[in-house]
């Protein structure tokens, strides 16, 4: 069985415990790959040394939405993809959580990384919170205009968001909130997602997933998202584990992995 973490901070993970410790505790838990995720550009070269230090890391590359200061260009940004083991443009969005006071240069940010996945072939990694109806009418606008590929990270909106995501051709990652006790609607929302446009993540070091809360998330923990989206679901881990690393396969194409014996 082959499982991937989509989406791992393994930068800030390194902060708290040795790596090496990490990538074989993830290996042993049967997670063969890991995607670890730009914020800001000043990380950057810490998450790129990241990935050319384990062959089994990919990375992002990308300015959080409540990271933007001054709006980087979408030329820096498909300047900084050409990096071999970059493989997707984020992580960006909208979040209105904490304030909306900078609500013009995020949607500015998010229109220029869009732009970038739309001249890259790479797909874009979508952060939102509170900012739903942005989110699609931003993510639906620029899918009329030239198609692009991506996914909306750490999924915990509504359905209508899903079904609008469902509709343009993203894909849906899945993180440790979906083991969560008050978790029941998120939950509902899963069953009606098709598998195959499922992905899954930690999102570490944040949201350990039951049964490990209180503890600091890594990606061996990703196991328990797929275990709970394979009870959901009424059907095997090992199918879970399946779909969801080919779609993460079809999704970052630039990986050039091809998964079997899974």
């Amino acid at each position: 069985m082959i499982l991937i973490d989509s989406h791992c901070h393994l930068n800030m993970v390194a902060e708290k415990e040795d790596l090496d410790v990490i990538v074989k505790r993830a290996i042993a838990s049967d997670v063969a790959y890991m995607q670890t995720i730009c914020t800001t550009l000043e990380e950057l070269p810490e998450i790129l040394h990241i990935a050319e230090k384990y062959d089994n890391i990919f990375a992002s590359v990308g300015v959080h939405p409540n990271e933007v200061r001054e709006v980087v260009s979408s030329e820096i940004i498909v300047s900084l993809t050409r990096h071999p083991k970059i493989i997707g443009i984020g992580e960006t969005g909208l979040d209105y959580y904490y304030s909306t006071d900078n609500k013009d240069n995020q949607s500015l940010s998010f229109n220029n990384h869009i732009q970038a996945a739309q001249q890259t072939n790479l797909p874009i990694i979508v952060h939102t919170r509170d900012a739903e109806q942005d989110t699609i009418d931003i993510l639906t606008n620029k899918m009329q205009e030239s198609p692009f590929s991506g996914l909306i990270h750490c999924f915990t909106a509504s359905e209508n968001l899903a079904q609008k995501m469902l509709d343009i051709g993203l894909y849906i990652s899945i993180a440790g909130i979906i083991t969560f006790k008050n978790a029941q609607s998120l939950q509902d929302i899963i069953r009606f997602i098709p598998l195959e446009r499922l992905l899954i993540e930690t999102d570490s070091p944040f949201l350990s997933p039951v049964p490990m809360r209180g503890k600091s998330n890594e990606p061996a923990f990703v196991k328990y998202v797929a275990e709970k989206i394979a009870e959901i679901k009424g059907i095997t881990l090992e199918e879970v584990a399946k779909v969801t690393s080919q779609n993460f396969t079809n999704l970052f194409s630039k990986t050039n992995l091809t998964i079997v014996n899974i």
